[in-house]
């Protein structure tokens, strides 16, 4: 039998969905299924229900087994078994960013807790940060630092480009930053900071000034070298490139951040987001044993340890995903060249490798093309820079879309954009 996982909320009666009734077991058989053995026991023959292909730049689609494991049976958080897997993906988070030292918080939240842990722990009232700001989330950034108390300065970038490393040095020699920060991939543009330029230029001027990268949109889909590079600060989210249903807030900072930490002055400015509350917890965890400050979001964690597991002890390695990232990447965007589409990023050299940011055909506007993909099922995204959002669209390519290249993800998405294009361009003649 072949158990499907419905994509569809239960009806609001409560009854339980048909559909699902396949993959419910009786009580008595859960305790057959061990911690580790419960997805590959149990989960031969699953498959998720047919569905639209999900290419936003996030969240993406989830590998079969991710999925099933979001369906692992309740445990407590504080259970040997559950403790046992939280560590697993304290390390294995470290794997992923190339780093040996810097100190992981896995917290149920989205991407955006990142900023407010990162204001609330590095910053104190009246510091000064410097964002180097390249889109919607940029923007963003610098607003919850201000909402901190940081004095924000910003280098703000030309539509579709990023700060070039000139601007960076001339602004970390003019000023001393307590931090600088950026976003890697900013999700609204599709452009690609040079984070490893923007460490060395900012470290090479400043050493004591930490630098921070929200990669919510580039963990696992561009390279990042956390140690090697001096990134002193790496925040994400599990629904990207990391593979794992939104729920996660997952960030990794390095020694000197923990010491910048451990040396203020006056407490985090946050309750729920302090690291004086966490810090214990994550290093209980790593150790083996469960710890409480407010209630983890377990199945997550052990849908996050699936993911991890398949990026960091399966084939294709980590350094093949990298490869097969750009690769589809170049796919995506030579077939919107070949259809006369332009890129929103300035310059190729900086453009994702996990998503692709496009401008509309002259006279198309998104309602004539995000409907037309649709039929087809393929979700892509609108824009989304407040000046610029009705003049392209977004696609996501992360994760399972593109290491599983059997689901021939790409090919669909290249053809629906092809068809979609070609008959909303027809349409318009026709108008």
């Amino acid at each position: 039998m072949v158990h499907r996982l419905p994509l569809r909320p239960f009806p609001v009666s409560g009854a339980p969905s048909p559909t699902f009734a396949p993959i419910l077991r009786p009580a008595s058989s859960l305790h057959l299924y061990p911690r580790r053995s419960f997805t590959s026991t149990i989960m031969a023959g699953f498959k998720q229900e047919p569905h639209k292909l999900l290419v936003i730049p996030g969240p993406i689609e989830v590998s079969d087994e991710v999925l099933y494991a979001n369906a692992h049976p309740s445990v407590s958080h504080m259970s040997a078994d559950f403790s046992s897997v939280f560590g697993d993906c304290i390390r294995m988070t470290r794997e992923v960013l190339y780093t040996t030292t810097a100190q992981p918080f896995l917290i149920s939240g989205s991407g955006t807790l990142g900023w407010d842990q990162v204001a609330a722990n590095l910053v104190e009232s009246g510091e000064h940060v410097l964002v180097l700001n390249s889109g919607y989330f940029g923007d963003s950034f610098a607003e919850c630092l201000k909402v901190y108390g940081a004095n924000v300065d910003e280098i703000r970038a030309p539509f579709g480009a990023a700060a070039t490393l000139p601007d960076v040095e001339k602004a970390v020699l003019s000023k001393k930053y307590k931090i600088v920060a950026f976003t890697h991939v900013d999700t609204s543009t599709g452009v690609l900071s040079d984070a490893k330029g923007i460490a060395e230029t900012v470290k090479r001027v400043s050493p004591e000034t930490l630098v921070v990268m929200d990669s919510v949109c580039s963990v696992a889909s561009e390279e990042i070298r956390m140690d090697d590079w001096r990134i002193d600060v790496v925040l994400t989210a599990s629904q990207k490139g990391l593979g794992t249903p939104p729920g996660l807030s997952i960030l990794a900072a390095s020694e000197q951040a923990m010491k910048v930490f451990e040396n203020r002055s006056t407490p985090p400015a946050s309750y729920y987001a302090s690291w004086k509350k966490w810090l214990p917890i994550m290093q209980s965890y790593e150790k083996g044993s469960a710890a409480y400050f407010a209630t983890p979001p377990v199945n997550l964690i052990y849908a996050y340890h699936v993911s991890l597991t398949q990026i960091t002890k399966q084939s294709p390695s980590l350094e093949e995903r990298f490869k097969l990232h750009k690769e589809a990447s170049q796919r995506v965007k030579g077939a919107a060249a070949e259809l006369g589409l332009e890129q929103l990023p300035l310059d190729p050299a900086f453009a994702a490798n996990g998503m692709t940011a496009i401008y509309l055909p002259p006279g198309v506007a998104a309602s004539d093309l995000i409907p037309r993909l649709l039929k087809r099922d393929v979700v892509v995204a609108g824009g989304l820079h407040k000046d610029h959002k009705e003049k392209y669209f977004r696609i996501g390519h992360m994760g399972v879309t593109v290491v599983d290249k059997s689901r021939g993800d790409i090919d669909k998405i290249i053809a629906a954009m092809k068809d979609s294009v070609a008959e909303a361009l027809a349409s318009k003649k026709t108008a």
